[in-house]
């Protein structure tokens, strides 16, 4: 059995922070000494240029066609369609072929567990994948809840990022009842917090109210800084853009609690077959 975890960073949202928190997790996890496979499911490829590759159009191989050899039974090229960056991290790249694909998808045998089929031919090489959803509950996101262990919401601490949160919950039940009786919510990860106003501290505490009991909230906050979108434009992750301004500090924090995380869960697992 693979001891590869499989994360979907979800969030219906957009301008929340999955790019940055996936890209900026990958890297703080193989900083220490994870083996990290990124993978981009949003069609206009936001991972893959903030990874420094821009020319989404001339990428010979991405997760689109390895989606559609998957649904016409052909030999899946996974480990020929992976891009490695200098910080340590790989990458399935994507770009709008997924749109087209997402079409067909609808008409496809077993669609659900299309991206799964790709994904577990490299799942024994990683010690982790993070999956870069796209921001809607659609088909595609769907397909990579079905291929994670768990799902990680960031959001950013306003009240339109917060009245999502139910029907993201209600997905994800679906999913678990459903297609994959494993996935579990692994947390929220508060973004984009100004620290500056009282409004981050508010919304959290109402978010903590309404939401508390069905889903953790880590201790760790990312801040807002400019640096963070200066870096996405320089194809280098916040590590090593600004390596020790205060968004590194806080995702390097952020990697350590999810560790500790599964860790601790890796820990009951192993006492409750006891």
């Amino acid at each position: 059995m693979s001891q590869c975890k499989v994360i979907a960073v979800a969030n219906q949202k957009g301008g929340v922070g999955k790019t940055t928190t996936t890209f900026s997790l990958g890297v703080a996890l193989a900083k220490k000494g994870k083996k990290v496979l990124l993978v981009d499911t949003d069609p206009q490829g936001s991972l893959t240029i903030s990874m420094g590759w821009r020319e989404l159009d001339k990428i010979p191989l991405t997760i689109a066609n390895l989606m559609e050899q998957s649904m016409n039974d052909e030999t899946i090229k996974t480990n020929e369609s992976i891009l490695h960056h200098k910080e340590n991290v790989d990458l399935i790249p994507s770009n709008l072929r997924l749109s087209v694909l997402e079409m067909s998808l609808f008409s496809a045998m077993s669609r659900e567990y299309t991206m799964r089929n790709c994904l577990s031919k490299v799942k024994d090489n990683y010690d982790y994948i993070l999956i870069d959803c796209q921001p809607s509950l659609g088909i595609l996101t769907v397909n990579a809840l079905a291929s994670a262990d768990s799902v990680i919401i960031p959001m950013q601490s306003q009240y339109l990022s917060a009245m999502g949160m139910t029907e993201l919950l209600k997905t994800v039940s679906k999913v678990r009842n459903q297609i994959n009786p494993q996935l579990k919510v692994d947390g929220v990860l508060i973004t984009l917090v100004d620290k500056r106003t009282n409004l981050s501290k508010e919304m959290r505490t109402q978010l903590q109210e309404n939401y508390g009991s069905a889903v953790k909230f880590y201790d760790t906050q990312i801040p807002f800084a400019i640096k963070t979108a200066e870096a996405t434009s320089t194809g280098k992750s916040i590590f090593d853009y600004d390596k020790n301004g205060k968004v590194a500090e806080a995702y390097s924090s952020f990697a350590k609690e999810v560790l500790e995380n599964d860790k601790e869960r890796n820990k009951n697992a192993v006492a409750q077959v006891r």
